[in-house]
Formats: C-alpha cells, sequence, structure tokens
C-alpha cells in the first residue's frame, strides 16, 4: 500500500472497532434484558436501546466511511474481505433512515417484553397491538433496503448473505417430500419408545448443564450460563454469554438447550483474536451459525456414542430415572413426538415447524398476511402439517420470541444450518474415523478441534457457502442431511 492507501485503511479499521465495540454494549443490553433486568425497567430500556442504535447508526453512515474505503488499497484476503464486508454494511445502512432504525430498536425492546408477557397469559390480543407495529416498521426498513426488489430478500440479506428467497424455496421443496415420507413411515412403526417419566431437579439438572457445556469446550472464564424465557447465546470474541431453560419433567429440553447455544458460543470463542472488534470477529452469517449449534446439539449430543456417555452421567446425577440401559437411552433422547414446540421437535420435524414459520413470515412481510389473521394461519398450518389442533397460543404463534425482535428472515437459517451440519457431520467422520470412541466417554475434543479448524477459526473470512465448500470439499447440499436422518431414524424405528 503507499503511505496514504495505508493510512486509510488504519483509520478506517480504528473506526470500526470503536463501532463494533459499542455494537457489542447493545447487546449485552439486549442480554441484560432477557436475564435480570427488573420488569419495571422496560420502558427506559427501550429509550436506552433507541439511544444507542441512534449513536450506531450516525457512525456505520459516516461519509468517512466512504472516503476510506475508495482510498484504501487492502492487500492480504484477510484485509480485502474486511474492506469488502465494512463497505457492504455501510451501504446497506445508508439506505434505512436513523429515525427509522431507531424506532426498530425502541419499539422492539417494548415489543419482547409484551410477548413474554402474552406468551405467559396465553393472551394473543395482547401482543398483536405491538406485533402490528414491529411488522410495519419491518416492512418499511424492508422496502427502504430493496429499492424496489424483493422485501423479503433485502431482510434475509441481513442474516445470509448472498443466499434469496428463491433458493430456499428450492432447497426446502427438495427436503419436504423425503421429510414427510420418513415422518409417516416412523408413525406407521410398531416400536414404541419410552418416554421419560420422573421429576428431575433444577439444581441437578442446571449441575449437569454446566458439565455439559464445559465437556463441549465452552471456557467459562470469557462467558457465562443463565437463565431465560429462550435460551440464547449473545457476544462475541472475549465475553460470549448462553443461556438455557429447566423443566421439571423434562432435563433434555435443559442439556440439549444448553449444548446448542454453546456450539453458537464456541463458533465466537474460537475466531482468531486477530480478528477481534473487526467485521471478520464474528460469525460469518446465521446458517452457518446454526450449523455448529444443530452439529453440537444433534449428530455429536445426541449420537449414540455420546448418549452413553450422558446416560452415565444422568444416573450420577438423578439416580434410577426409570430407563434401564444405554440403548433405550439413546432412543428415548432421539424418540420421535410430534409436539407443539420448535424447540423441543425431533430432528425430523423440528425442519418442518422451521418451513411453517418461513412460509408465514414471507406471507406477512409481503403484506398477504396480517397480524390479525397470523392465530389462525399458524394453527391451521399446523394442523395440516402436524395432523394436531394447537391447543393454546404459547403452543403455538406466541412460542418464538423472533418476530417480537423484528427477526424477518431468520427462521429459514435454522433449516440452513441443519443442511450445513449434514455437510459438515459427512466430512468429519470421514476425517476422523474414529471418533464414536471419543465420544463414549464423553470427549468431544476431537469433534471440536475439526470444527474449530474448518470453521470457527475463519470467522467472516469466507463468504458462508464458500467457507462449507472448503470444509468440506463439496458444495452445500441437502442430501446429506435426509440421508443422515433416514438412517439414523430407520434404525431407531426399525423403518
Amino acid at each position: 500500500m503507499t503511505s496514504n492507501s495505508a493510512s486509510a485503511y488504519s483509520d478506517l479499521m480504528t473506526f470500526q472497532r470503536e463501532t463494533e465495540a459499542l455494537g457489542q454494549i447493545m447487546g449485552r443490553l439486549g442480554w441484560d434484558q432477557e436475564t435480570m433486568m427488573p420488569m419495571g425497567g422496560a420502558e427506559q430500556r427501550a429509550e436506552e436501546m433507541a439511544a444507542l442504535d441512534g449513536v450506531l447508526h450516525r457512525r456505520r453512515t459516516d461519509p468517512r466511511i466512504g472516503e476510506w474505503i475508495e482510498t484504501a488499497t487492502p492487500e492480504t484476503p484477510a484485509e480485502i474481505r474486511q474492506v469488502a464486508l465494512i463497505r457492504h454494511g455501510f451501504e446497506r445502512t445508508q439506505k434505512v433512515p436513523e429515525a427509522l432504525s431507531a424506532a426498530l430498536a425502541r419499539t422492539t425492546s417494548l415489543a419482547h417484553r409484551v410477548w413474554a408477557e402474552a406468551r405467559e397469559t396465553d393472551d394473543v390480543a395482547l401482543f398483536t397491538p405491538k406485533l402490528t407495529e414491529v411488522l410495519d416498521l419491518a416492512r418499511e426498513k424492508a422496502a427502504a433496503l430493496a429499492g424496489g426488489d424483493s422485501l423479503y430478500d433485502a431482510l434475509l440479506d441481513g442474516f445470509e448473505p448472498g443466499t434469496t428467497e428463491a433458493e430456499l424455496e428450492a432447497m426446502f421443496g427438495a427436503l419436504r417430500p423425503r421429510l414427510v415420507a420418513l415422518r409417516d413411515r416412523i408413525m406407521g412403526s410398531s416400536r414404541e419408545i419410552p418416554a421419560l417419566n420422573h421429576e428431575f431437579a433444577e439444581a441437578a439438572q442446571l449441575e449437569l448443564s454446566t458439565k455439559l457445556a464445559k465437556a463441549f469446550g465452552y471456557d467459562e472464564a470469557h462467558g457465562r450460563i443463565d437463565k431465560a424465557v429462550h435460551p440464547f447465546s449473545s457476544g462475541s470474541g472475549l465475553d460470549v454469554r448462553i443461556t438455557t431453560r429447566t423443566a421439571p419433567r423434562d432435563p433434555f429440553n435443559c442439556f440439549y438447550s444448553t449444548i446448542h447455544e454453546v456450539g453458537h458460543a464456541c463458533y465466537e470463542q474460537g475466531i482468531s483474536r486477530d480478528y477481534l472488534l473487526t467485521p471478520l470477529g464474528c460469525g460469518v452469517s446465521m446458517g452457518v451459525h446454526e450449523s455448529q449449534s444443530r452439529i453440537y446439539e444433534n449428530q455429536i449430543g445426541r449420537s449414540r456414542a455420546f448418549t452413553t456417555w450422558l446416560f452415565g452421567e444422568m444416573k450420577d446425577a438423578f439416580g434410577d430415572f426409570g430407563v434401564g440401559d444405554a440403548d433405550t437411552f439413546y432412543a428415548t433422547v432421539n424418540r420421535f413426538s410430534s409436539g407443539y414446540i420448535r424447540t423441543e421437535a425431533d430432528e425430523v420435524d423440528y425442519n418442518l415447524h422451521v418451513l411453517l414459520r418461513f412460509d408465514l413470515e414471507r406471507e406477512l412481510v409481503a403484506g398477504r398476511l396480517e397480524v390479525a389473521d397470523l392465530e389462525d394461519a399458524w394453527n391451521d398450518r399446523f394442523f395440516k402439517d402436524f395432523g394436531v389442533k394447537v391447543d393454546k397460543p404459547s403452543n403455538g404463534v406466541l412460542q418464538d420470541v423472533h418476530w417480537s425482535e423484528a427477526l424477518f428472515g431468520y427462521f429459514p437459517t435454522y433449516t440452513l444450518g441443519n443442511v450445513y451440519a449434514g455437510c459438515l457431520n459427512d466430512a468429519l467422520r470421514a476425517d476422523v474415523p474414529n471418533l464414536d470412541a471419543d465420544l463414549a466417554v464423553g470427549n468431544t475434543n476431537a469433534a471440536t478441534t475439526w470444527l474449530g479448524d474448518k470453521i470457527h477459526q475463519h470467522g467472516g473470512l469466507m463468504k458462508p457457502k464458500d467457507l462449507i465448500e472448503t470444509a468440506t470439499g463439496k458444495a452445500p447440499s441437502e442430501a446429506p442431511l435426509l440421508n443422515y436422518l433416514d438412517a439414523k431414524y430407520g434404525d431407531i424405528y426399525g423403518v
């Protein structure tokens, strides 16, 4: 670089690191709101979020960014990618008026509290006005970003850059027939897989949950585990926090929520420290992020080998809890159950839950479905897909937090993450053929090290699809996931 271009790049990155630091502070406010903030603080927190969003919006649209980008001549792949990501963010943020961005921050902060209360009381009418406000603002933002093109693609770009609604529709269209066929075979099986029927003390659940987090490599020196209504991971770099939840008769809810969020957290903790507080210093997309949480939770955490170890740990923690041997325990962990809740769904039904939300939110964003009609649309679609009538709103349209936070375009990344996880699992098993011997004694190091090398350390260095293809040697495809599900559930249910 010339002296002038080197100075421009240095100034750009110094400015960007300060912006990233402020973004982390805003994320910490969100974490606090869901874990520790007193209920009475919601209105003030909304103003705090709106104020900080305004500061961030002004920084992200500062004209000097454009000048630095045009003058800088990055040379290394990392420098080139840093500038490309900053340019993308700069151009995207410029399209959204500051007042609209602040209004979204304020409204979603308030909407989260209203959603939580509505979910607790099963009162859809309480949430409908606030969700209508959120959706109106989200549509306005989408229109500003889209410039006449697809509103949904404009929102999707914030979570999975480089992927379009049409691509996802094609992929999900290929997934659905085999998922439904597998589901039908399982439901026609004569095998009865026992469910847990025992009370599990919360303190013991949380203690084993923490042990599981450590077993998967979560670094508590740079994180913490708390409880929340809806488990999540927050932060990047040196401060990455997770939450979990407990249910007296369902410890798997706690354990696998924890493992899932640890997958997210380990991705963030594993990114090269060279990228700290830069655009490369966080996960490249939500699809890749979900691939890490899902492969930790499912292909590793629900494997026959790992559940053999977990069975022993549960006996130590809870004594006799009604499951007689490791093989039965493996089947119970992976038991097919047509429940209402996405986060508690088996691996087959899970993606059908996501496809329901993907279709409904596209209708909402496009204006073909209004919030007032959302509950009926949800219930009708759920009955069509699962053959069960929704019994109460907290098991239906109120179960997920995402729409209260204007995260339209987020839901499809869960299934995209499953697809990526299927691809990664194939490659992992090929590269580490003796993996199950380690997992059977609770040692995940070979798997997490492989994922750290192939995915985590790179942060945002590569585009999402390129990262998966580089890690696996193949372009992403839904086939590995479907083959894995067919083999796993075919074995468990004899189908």
